[in-house]
């Protein structure tokens, strides 16, 4: 059965009010089909659906569904439907909702929340937008060092259904700061009479609260963690982040990185979701900015009319020239910035990376210049060939290291890398293209 037949079931059911039926055809469906159920019903509809699912099944289902559809299905509840929803999700899924309302929207479903979660919800939100703070979880289980392993393994296990993981195991003093992490291994393979602190070794990792979430995404990348502690400054332990946030944070983070590639600002909701004013402004603002960066490329060629009257086959090569450069400039820019997110050098290594790229740089410019030189032999003699080899080879070295150096330099002024994209960088590479060409040619030519 198709899932258009199945939606078509579900809406014949709501139809036919047969609300038991409704009930036992939903829970054929895992979450993930049921958030693309939600997507396909209008707010009626999904207002009812929510209604009849377990509300362990509704939280995994509004976790599923993304903030942006969330948002519009926590309008279309009332009120006690929405606070049933609210207090069923978890911490970091209910923040990231929370984070994206409007702010009266958001301070409406706060005061629906029950005091502790309001407590927790408040704490979460008070984090830097963007910092780890915003998207861990209080949800994790804590032992004391002094406690045996029988008493810890009871505590375990009373803690266990409201968890987010029992993976891992946090070693906290009296004042919570973290001690260590524990798999949950090491205590079931323990000697029931043993000491937690016979167990540790003091070999963590944990993040602090306030740092980026990229940096999640990397140490645990590097560390190949499953969960995370999250510290304040005073290593205080207060939250975790588990491997399926930091999935979601990395396919946030790249597919930003991929707008911010093709001259767009980031969207805020998916694609098809976005309005035809959404896509607009995202993208002017690239374009009206790279039309008035390209009227530096017409100032150079006004500067040099001289040169390019005096000798009418320059003309020909222009489009080969500052398109080579484009283009190399571009692949190196992908390359470092990509590196850059992967962290397989820290943002002070452009040293490392300019050396590299020269020498990369030099090679293709070379290559490059040997198969323009010869078109431009064909085309306008051996002169204008000449003048083509040169300037290929010094178009190609200097965007190839432009690429590779302002993704640095936009880092050391706080700014994503990623915005050293592909229009930038041809942009960039554009201007200083044909100030080399016709220098060169001026130069060779004697103009």
């Amino acid at each position: 059965m198709t899932q258009a037949i199945a939606i078509d079931d579900v809406r014949r059911l709501i139809d036919r009010r047969d609300w038991f039926g409704l009930r036992a055809e939903l829970e054929r469906w895992n979450p993930g089909e049921l958030a693309d159920l939600l997507d396909e019903l209008d707010p009626r509809e999904q207002a009812l659906v929510v209604r009849l699912l377990p509300r362990d099944r509704a939280s995994n289902v509004i976790a599923q569904v993304g903030v942006h559809r969330a948002r519009r299905l926590i309008e279309g509840l009332e009120d006690r439907d929405t606070r049933r929803l609210l207090a069923s999700l978890r911490p970091d899924d209910r923040t990231a909702l929370l984070e994206e309302l409007p702010g009266p929207l958001t301070q409406h479903l706060l005061n629906l929340l029950p005091a502790e979660d309001l407590a927790e919800a408040r704490a979460l939100l008070g984090y830097p937008e963007e910092s780890i703070g915003r998207v861990m979880t209080p949800d994790y289980v804590a032992v004391r060092p002094e406690w045996t392993v029988e008493e810890a393994l009871a505590h375990i296990r009373a803690m266990a259904r409201r968890a987010e993981t029992v993976n891992v195991i946090y070693v906290v003093d009296r004042s919570w700061r973290l001690l260590d992490a524990l798999e949950l291994a090491r205590f079931i393979t323990a000697r029931p009479e043993q000491r937690v602190a016979d167990l540790m070794d003091g070999q963590y990792a944990a993040i602090s609260a306030f740092a980026d979430r990229e940096e999640a995404v990397r140490l645990m990348r590097q560390s190949d963690l499953h969960a995370l502690p999250v510290v304040d400054s005073d290593n205080t332990l207060v939250g975790i982040v588990t491997i399926d946030d930091v999935l979601d944070i990395a396919s946030e983070e790249a597919t930003e990185d991929f707008h911010k590639v093709g001259g767009v600002a980031p969207l805020d909701t998916r694609y098809r979701d976005a309005s035809l004013l959404q896509l607009y402004r995202k993208r002017v603002p690239w374009l009206v900015g790279l039309v008035v960066l390209n009227l530096a490329s017409s100032t150079v060629i006004a500067a040099y009319e001289d040169v390019l009257a005096s000798t009418i086959a320059l003309a020909f090569f222009i489009p080969l020239l500052i398109d080579s450069g484009g283009n190399t400039g571009a692949q190196s820019a992908t390359l470092v910035v990509r590196a850059l997110a992967t962290g397989e050098f820290d943002r002070g290594g452009w040293l490392r990376a300019f050396a590299r790229e020269l020498a990369v740089g030099l090679a293709l410019g070379a290559s490059m210049a040997a198969a323009a030189s010869v078109l431009g032999i064909f085309r306008g003699g051996p002169e204008i060939g000449l003048v083509v080899g040169i300037a290929m080879c010094l178009i190609v070295l200097t965007a190839n290291l432009v690429g590779a150096v302002l993704p640095f330099l936009l880092s050391r002024l706080r700014l994503d890398p990623a915005v050293a994209s592909s229009p930038l960088i041809t942009t960039v590479a554009d201007v200083a293209g044909l100030a080399i060409y016709f220098t060169t040619a001026a130069v060779i030519l004697g103009v």
